[in-house]
């Protein structure tokens, strides 16, 4: 047997698109008379990358960046109700339906039969914990970890709690920066599951690990390597 641990947004369900749908409003809003929307998110990018390691993640601190980018940039005067039009395009994210990606669920009701599931996210802890509500898909997992940061002292805190042994466990998900490569460099084993929209902050060169590092097309393609 071996211990499968799952992120869970981009990876069990669509969550970024709803990100990316809210920054296209806010640059339609903003409306810069020079700056296209890729300099924009380079702003945003600078924002959020600071304000991550204090505040950490989700829709709430989502919008804050996104006023403070408002603020940075705003080519007129800021009024209240601007800023609350921005918090706005943040906060309806959460009014998104959840949408489950295709073979997750048959998939984890498979793996589950053989191997013990853990699902291991990070992010504000509500908001993660209604998803996980809101997916059905709590039921196949033995525990669940919500942490401010996925990085290498909370891989070896999770195995170590969990009693997992390491050179046995897999972290499985879309995010080179959070899933794959502290969980690698803790002692874990990893699987890529590639998502088109994985937020651009995640992105990471995936390190060398051989046989220790695997990839699939898809999340279906799990019920093959386990």
């Amino acid at each position: 047997m071996s211990w499968l641990v799952f992120d869970a947004d981009d990876t069990l369900w669509e969550n970024n698109i709803y990100f990316e749908r809210a920054f296209d409003d806010f640059c339609e809003f903003l409306d810069h008379s020079t700056l296209a929307p890729a300099q924009v998110r380079d702003v945003l990018n600078e924002i959020e990358v600071v304000n991550a390691k204090v505040h950490g993640y989700g829709s709430k601190n989502f919008g804050r960046n996104l006023q403070q980018a408002y603020k940075h940039l705003a080519e007129r005067e800021i009024h209240p109700a601007d800023l609350d039009h921005v918090m706005f395009l943040a906060e309806r994210i959460l009014e998104q339906p959840l949408e489950v990606i295709d073979g997750v669920e048959d998939t984890l009701a498979e793996l589950a039969k053989r191997h013990e599931l853990t699902l291991f996210t990070k992010g504000h802890p509500e908001e993660q914990k209604m998803k996980v509500d809101r997916s059905g898909l709590g039921r196949y997992f033995t525990h669940t970890a919500i942490v401010k940061e996925k990085d290498v002292p909370a891989y070896q805190r999770l195995v170590a709690e969990r009693g997992f042994a390491a050179a046995q466990t897999w972290m499985i998900g879309n995010s080179p920066k959070s899933d794959i490569n502290p969980a690698l460099e803790a002692g874990l084993n990893a699987v890529l599951v590639p998502h088109p929209h994985t937020w651009v902050l995640e992105h990471q060169d995936l390190r060398n690990y051989g046989d220790r590092l695997r990839i699939v097309e898809n999340f279906g393609n799990l019920r093959n390597l386990f």
